[in-house]
């Protein structure tokens, strides 16, 4: 939309600018008003001549022009040198990935490049702002040009929109016509890929493309834009979701170069803990270690029984300075992403592996906290301090567990009774604290991918539930607790780890599921962890744990980052904040800021600047959660589909993991592998979806497949790099009364199975 301009009074000829004193330059404003006002003017020279620019005058008056063509104000065509056009009231807008979260700043997503530069933009960031938006994102906005003749643009975030993606990202496969594209998105189609369109690119490689419509009939035809890599041959499937989903992987050269120049810390400032056995205990292939633990007997006699537990976290915020290419950088990524086959940290390996990772025997920069127990594993109190620490003994969970079990090796024999008896006490004592606050027990197996050398599915493996992996996390989810109680008691901000309790809505669902399984739950509105504790037990006695705990599951509300504390439903804690992984996790990074500020431990603290965006880092941040678990899911998915590629026709055991209209989720039992079985191929009836007992009931003959059912299904499909597998089910369902589901159900047209019969 142009700017408007004012019509002359004297409509015989244009008006004349105002002009500046005799032997001044003219300022930015009579320069614009002159381009507006007189159409005659069609460039600098033009333009030189009604404001009598001559000899010394012109070198600043073309660099005053080229100031304004700079910022996107006027603009040069082929035909004329004018005033640019200006952004609507209210438009979409682009904020650059590499913007300072402090300083935002965007651009128009859609400019004519004929109108000269797109202009920039400042974003104005609330502190009590709805929608806090980050760098990367894009914006619905508010635009407001200010009141000069010169338009300075600030924008209102009404709203974050979905960014479409850059390209299509794929696999390039070679066959007898030439080449196609197989995309990474399995809702997307094939396309041909023209010969002379393939570029560098060969069989089997990931490449991004740009989609051309030819033809009369507007065929899309793909076009190589950038190949990323071959994932098979590299052995690096996670390249396809780490490019998809646009997550950052190599590290801008500013921000190794500051990693470089990091020095090791020193006891400047800190207390000295060097003498103190702090131990850590992490898996057997950990390459950073940014938690450390120690525990005694607490001889105080008014705390009879009880024990000092002091948790030690690498000082991470001693190297990321708010405002550093560092720190920009990690706030652009959120958290580390962890594959099967590579991890993407969040902070350079000069970093996270070495200057912050408490290795054993190396003085470390630690951010402490000294917690006294009593004997039934409540915390009395509590303290934070800024240490130089320096760790006795890495250890692995199974090699900790070993030694308390009665096979301690060479390294934790020497430790066993001054050192891991004692934390075993500390946490006997804290799981008696632990039982009776009674956090959400759902225990559902995580099953860990081994790759081989080639970066193929070696073994899938369900790790064992250790007490060392319970004792780690219950001294950990102390800490955070101590760290949120910390800044409320100083009125700091901090942002906390929320997770609400479930809605009305999937409460009603869960209940009318666990009502078909003659389980009753509180009808309340208002329910406790403890609550659905009651109905894992019962689901236990009954021998449907599995379907019960899938549909606790779901029920469950999206634990993220917030300012605003809401307590944490799943742990049952009133106020809980991350603060022991700050190596992987932005958030912690922000609490150890928080606390160095709060308790006067240092410059390098919380910014007030920082504080007055929270909000926004905090959705941010979760949205980089939810995106790192999205990736690690779909490339467990390829790697898994590409492992039973060759099993084509085999039979599996499985579960039924989820149900909906369209058909079932079925979950293999050894693999964890999850297909679809389609609805049109159930069996010889109309299967009918049942929302309340998430389940698909067969019309005529009530024969039922319901959420957590064990069946047998044959492997007819893979398509490894979509990570989609088809099953056909050779189970027979249990059957119940079909007449029970049929009333005020609309009966959707679908084909019968395998036998090509059709359904009414």
């Amino acid at each position: 939309m142009p700017i408007p301009t004012k019509k002359p009074k004297n409509t015989s000829g244009p008006k004349r600018a105002r002009q500046p004193a005799a032997g001044a330059l003219p300022t930015r404003e009579q320069l614009l008003e002159a381009l507006a006002q007189q159409s005659d003017i069609k460039g600098k020279r033009d333009l030189a001549k009604v404001f009598g620019i001559r000899g010394d005058m012109r070198r600043p008056f073309k660099a005053m022009l080229a100031e304004l063509e700079g910022e996107g104000v006027i603009t040069r065509t082929r035909k004329a040198l004018r005033r640019t056009a200006a952004l609507p009231h209210v438009t979409v807008l682009d904020i650059p990935s590499d913007a300072d979260p402090d300083n935002l700043h965007a651009f128009p997503a859609q400019w004519n490049e004929e109108e000269g530069e797109r202009p920039r933009v400042a974003v104005l960031q609330g502190r009590d702002a709805r929608v806090a938006p980050a760098p990367g994102d894009r914006i619905l906005a508010r635009i407001d040009a200010g009141e000069a003749d010169i338009p300075v643009y600030t924008a209102k975030t009404m709203k974050i929109l979905d960014k479409p993606r850059r390209a299509h990202i794929g696999i390039v496969r070679m066959d007898e016509d030439g080449a196609r594209l197989i995309p990474v998105d399995r809702k997307q189609k094939e396309m041909r890929i023209p010969l002379g369109d393939l570029g560098e690119a060969g069989d089997g490689d990931l490449v991004e493309v740009e989609v051309k419509l030819s033809g009369r009939l507007m065929i899309p035809r793909a076009k190589v834009t950038a190949v990323i890599g071959n994932p098979l041959s590299e052995g690096a499937v996670s390249l396809i979701a780490i490019h998809n989903l646009e997550i950052p992987y190599r590290f801008p050269a500013s921000v190794v170069r500051e990693a470089e120049e990091a020095k090791e810390a020193t006891l400047k400032g800190r207390e000295d803990w060097r003498e103190l056995p702090l131990v850590t205990i992490d898996p057997p292939d950990a390459k950073d270690h940014d938690d450390a633990v120690y525990a005694e007997p607490d001889t105080d006699a008014a705390n009879p029984g009880g024990f000092i537990v002091y948790v030690a976290i690498a000082d991470v915020a001693a190297y990321v300075r708010p405002g550093t290419a560092l720190d920009r950088e990690a706030y652009l990524r959120g958290n580390s992403v962890y594959f099967p086959d590579r991890v993407v940290p969040m902070l350079p390996e000069r970093i996270s592996n070495e200057l912050c990772s408490l290795k054993e025997g190396e003085p470390r920069a630690s951010l402490a906290v000294r917690m006294v127990m009593s004997a039934d594993g409540r915390k009395r109190s509590h303290s934070f301090h800024r240490v130089l620490m320096r760790s006795a003994a890495k250890l692995s969970y199974q090699q900790a567990q070993a030694a308390i079990d009665g096979n301690p090796d060479d390294k934790t024999g020497p430790i066993l009774e001054p050192i891991l008896r004692p934390l075993w006490a500390a946490y006997a004592a804290m799981a008696k604290a632990r039982d009776q606050r009674g956090p959400l027990d759902l225990d559902l197996p995580e099953r860990k991918i081994v790759l081989d050398d080639k970066g193929l599915v070696k073994d899938i493996r369900i790790p064992e539930r250790l007490d060392a992996h319970r004792l780690i996390e219950e001294m950990m989810i102390a800490a955070n607790v101590a760290a949120a109680e910390t800044l409320e008691a100083k009125r700091s901000p901090l942002l906390y780890r929320v997770h609400d309790e479930p809605s009305s809505e999937k409460l009603q669902a869960l209940r009318d599921f666990l009502g078909s399984l003659d389980i009753a739950v509180k009808k309340s509105d208002s329910v406790r962890a403890s609550d659905f504790n009651g109905v894992l037990a019962q689901s236990r006695k009954a021998g449907n744990v599995e379907q019960v705990s899938e549909m606790v599951l779901r029920s469950q509300a999206q634990a993220e980052y917030a300012p605003e504390n809401y307590g944490h439903f799943g742990l049952n804690l009133d106020r809980y904040a991350h603060f022991t992984s700050p190596i992987r996790r932005y958030a912690d990074l922000i609490v150890h800021r928080a606390l160095i500020k709060a308790l006067d431990l240092g410059q390098d603290g919380l910014s007030d600047q920082e504080a007055l965006k929270l909000t926004g880092i905090g959705q941010h941040i979760s949205a980089t959660e939810r995106r790192a678990m999205l990736a690690e899911r779909e490339t467990a998915d390829r790697l898994l589909a590409q492992f039973l590629a060759a099993q084509i026709g085999a039979r599996f055991e499985g579960r039924i993991s989820g149900v909906t209209r369209s058909g079932l989720f079925v979950r293999l039992l050894d693999t964890g592998a999850d297909g679809f079985i389609p609805a049109s191929t159930l069996g010889q009836d109309y299967y009918r979806y049942v929302e309340e007992i998430q389940s698909m009931v067969g019309e005529r003959t009530g024969e039922k497949f319901g959420l957590g059912d064990r069946v047998t299904v044959r492997l007819l499909e893979v398509a490894p790099i979509a990570g989609a597998m088809r099953f056909e089910l050779l189970s027979e369902g249990p059957r119940v009364n079909p007449s029970s589901f049929r009333r005020g159900q609309k009966r959707p047209s679908r084909s019968y199975g395998p036998k090509g019969r059709k359904k009414r």
